[in-house]
């Protein structure tokens, strides 16, 4: 037991120092945990209500009142931009999260099996791919209904396709390794396989696709609220806050440069994360 104990505990020290190459990919870590835990907390710890309305006040600028300021509804920025971030967020981690649990079975299943059914698998995916991914979404809120949960599913249903080409690619890859026909000469199951030999090479890559994949969705999401089949006010997100600001930039530039910012750096931390999580989990740098 304290073998494995220490076995694991140098394998965590190990994979912690080759995400910390990237220097800036703890800081962006970090970032992206306190603006998530912040988020989530808004209900919470928002200085104010983010529906609560003040027609009186209107939009006002960066005060000691009011940090971000406030919108034309007198409504103050900096809760609605936690609101919004705690639904943006939400969309992105679930979304990729079915997008990556689709992908990830369909691409392994495809290549495992080979032959016609890998062709068949791949030309499915082609075919879905011609198609305008952001109508099926709309499509499908329409049909279904429109709430939060549908927004989820329906944005993770179109994000895998993706993935699923790229893990299909890598565990074919994976297939001519010696290291896999010496697994299969032990008598080792198709799920040990999977579990111990595909899962650990990938995991690199299904990483920086997820730390990819999030924006992206993120963005899916406000084109869909844009359209008015996403979120309902007064509920928000960090797409339609843009959005609103967008429309009064030359009358309140706040509006729009504030979300803009935190949406912006959330990205590049998001990629400076992607870089840390593809060092850390790249088999060729187990030895190092």
């Amino acid at each position: 037991m304290s073998n494995a104990t220490s076995a694991s505990t140098t394998l965590m020290g190990t994979t912690w120092r080759r995400f910390s190459r990237r220097r800036l990919a703890p800081l962006a870590l970090g970032f992206i945990a306190f603006l998530a835990l912040v988020c989530f907390l808004s209900p919470w710890i928002s200085p104010y209500d983010y529906k609560a309305q003040n027609l009186a006040l209107g939009p006002v600028g960066p005060s000691a009142q009011h940090w971000f300021g406030t919108d034309l509804l007198g409504r103050d920025l900096l809760s609605r931009l936690l609101q919004g971030g705690m639904i943006s967020i939400s969309v992105g981690l679930i979304a990729t999260a079915v997008a990556l649990l689709v992908g990830v079975v369909y691409g392994i299943m495809a290549a495992e099996v080979g032959g016609r059914f890998e062709d068949l698998c791949m030309r499915f995916i082609d075919i879905v791919s011609t198609l305008p991914l952001t109508l099926i979404v709309v499509l499908a809120t329409v049909v279904f209904g429109q709430n939060i949960w549908m927004i989820f599913l329906a944005v993770g249903g179109v994000s895998w396709l993706t993935m699923a080409r790229i893990i299909c690619t890598k565990t074919r890859a994976l297939k001519s390794r010696q290291f896999l026909d010496a697994a299969v000469a032990l008598g080792q199951s198709r799920w040990g396989i999977i579990r111990k030999h595909y899962l650990p090479n990938l995991a690199g890559t299904i990483a920086v696709y997820a730390t990819l994949t999030v924006p992206g969705v993120m963005l899916l999401e406000a084109f869909v609220s844009f359209l008015g089949l996403g979120v309902k006010a007064p509920m928000t997100s960090w797409g339609m806050l843009i959005k609103e600001g967008a429309d009064v930039m030359e009358q309140c530039p706040w509006l729009l440069i504030i979300p803009s910012a935190v949406f912006g750096f959330t990205l590049l931390a998001l990629s400076f994360l992607g870089d840390g999580l593809r060092d850390a989990f790249d088999p060729r740098t187990l030895s190092e």
